[in-house]
């Protein structure tokens, strides 16, 4: 069942949406795209660091939890994915997703769903993307407990950490839209993890401004990531 901070991340993306997805599309000022690769450079580190992860995807199945405007679907496509799914709350973000699927010439291998995980059913999958989500995750441990069944082989996360001076900033301003965010360290996420079932392939915390960990998780019985 969904809680009252998915709800309230769930709008909070969905007026934010078209601002959102400007981010990866590169169609804001040339001021405001210096600003994004200054201070919100993590979000396209964990972009790279998510498909070097994930390796070779032809042939494979990648579910992307809060897939947002789609970007990470396309790109799984792209790279020869046979099927991909998108789950994500916030209807403006899906309506985004949409579009971008029909601007590519695989969009049919494409499934989105509306809800949040791990209310949503979603079937197994090879793979599985969970970027900025943690983020707005009250009870993390039933959340890696639930994804575990549905995952074979491997997933990339992002876990928020804290900056200095980014940190209160966006607790005040996410405060103020009535979205909770919730912040972890590396030794919290080490210990929540094998909890989960999952083995922990890498923790890697984006350098610079960064405030997110990028942790790669894999079946302890699946090939390991390295040798895909």
């Amino acid at each position: 069942m969904s809680t009252p901070t998915d709800r309230s991340a769930a709008r909070f993306f969905d007026g934010f949406a078209q601002t959102f997805d400007s981010l990866y599309d590169g169609r804001r000022s040339a001021l405001w795209r210096w600003i994004d690769r200054r201070f919100r450079s993590d979000m396209f580190v964990r972009y790279a660091w998510t498909f070097e992860q994930l390796g070779d995807l032809c042939g494979k199945t990648v579910l992307d939890i809060g897939c947002g405007s789609g970007p990470y679907l396309v790109e799984a496509l792209r790279r020869g994915a046979r099927k991909v799914t998108g789950v994500d709350p916030a209807p403006g973000m899906l309506a985004l997703a949409r579009e971008r699927l029909r601007n590519t010439d695989a969009g049919e291998r494409a499934q989105l769903i509306e809800g949040s995980f791990p209310e949503v059913e979603t079937g197994q999958h090879d793979f599985g993307i969970v970027m900025g989500v943690m983020d707005y995750v009250d009870r993390p441990e039933e959340f890696l407990a639930a994804l575990r069944p549905v995952i074979r082989r491997s997933v990339v996360l992002s876990f928020p950490s804290t900056h200095w001076l980014r940190t209160p900033l966006r607790k005040v301003r996410y405060r103020m839209r009535g979205c909770p965010v919730y912040l972890f360290d590396e030794e919290r996420i080490r210990r929540l993890l094998p909890a989960a079932g999952f083995a922990v392939a890498e923790v890697r915390k984006i350098p610079g401004a960064g405030m997110d960990y990028h942790v790669c998780l894999s079946d302890p019985t699946a090939t390991s990531p390295s040798s895909r």
